[in-house]
């Protein structure tokens, strides 16, 4: 790669993240797309299992006050991370996905008698609702944060865009257009959220922004 490659992050970045672009001589532009707000809520009684589909859910559940009385349920989630961030305050996960179709699967399947409690934000996808609601499942859903939507205009010179979620790509819709740039994306979800406005679409290998940073040296490595 001899020509320096100009990279947006529609995240915010760690230092390490960051560091694997510029060691792969990207120029980096980052920023969030997106903004998480917890929201209270109350809760008179929960189901058999809780399901978490991200990281946001479980932070808002930390600061509820019965989150003590919480940890005594198994539960179900997506993704690595929110697998972990569960893990680390104590709580048991039986079940964790890469997607939210597969968990589905693993629900309706198995644990087709049981209860759930369903942790989501407001604009959460509908498989898994729809999948339980379709197979008869006791379930119940719970807000626990909004994501809204903050903008930013991108620089009209880039030649590649990490996208991290449907939400994301919606923002930044919302400011610029797309043009060349090659759109690296996290997920299968994310990717469908760009499909009919353009073809340059690379999903990463696992579900997770390391993953799709590497996808994104990977590419232009190759070129």
């Amino acid at each position: 790669m001899e020509t320096q490659i100009r990279i947006l992050s529609t995240k915010k970045l760690s230092d390490n993240q960051k560091q694997l672009l510029l060691s792969a001589n990207f120029s980096v532009d980052e920023a969030d797309f997106i903004h998480i707000v917890s929201k209270p809520f109350h809760l008179e009684n929960t189901n058999d299992y809780l399901i978490f589909t991200s990281q946001n859910a479980v932070e808002s559940l930390l600061e509820n006050e019965k989150v003590t009385e919480l940890k005594t349920k198994k539960c179900f989630c997506v993704g690595e991370k929110t697998k972990a961030l569960l893990e680390a305050n104590d709580f048991d996960v039986i079940a964790s996905t890469d997607y939210a179709s597969e968990l589905a699967s693993i629900i309706c399947n198995q644990y087709g008698k049981s209860s759930f409690t369903f942790f989501c934000g407001n604009l959460r996808r509908d498989i898994l609702p729809d999948s339980l609601r379709l197979a008869g499942i006791t379930f119940e859903e719970v807000e626990v944060y909004e994501t809204q939507l903050t903008p930013h205009k991108a620089a009209a010179d880039l030649n590649a865009i990490l996208f991290f979620s449907p939400s994301g790509v919606l923002s930044f819709l919302k400011e610029n257009r797309l043009q060349d740039e090659v759109c690296f994306c996290i997920g299968n979800t994310t990717a469908k959220a760009l499909r009919g406005i353009t073809k340059k679409v690379v999903t990463a290998n696992q579900p997770t922004m390391e993953s799709t940073i590497v996808k994104s040296i990977e590419f232009f490595n190759k070129i």
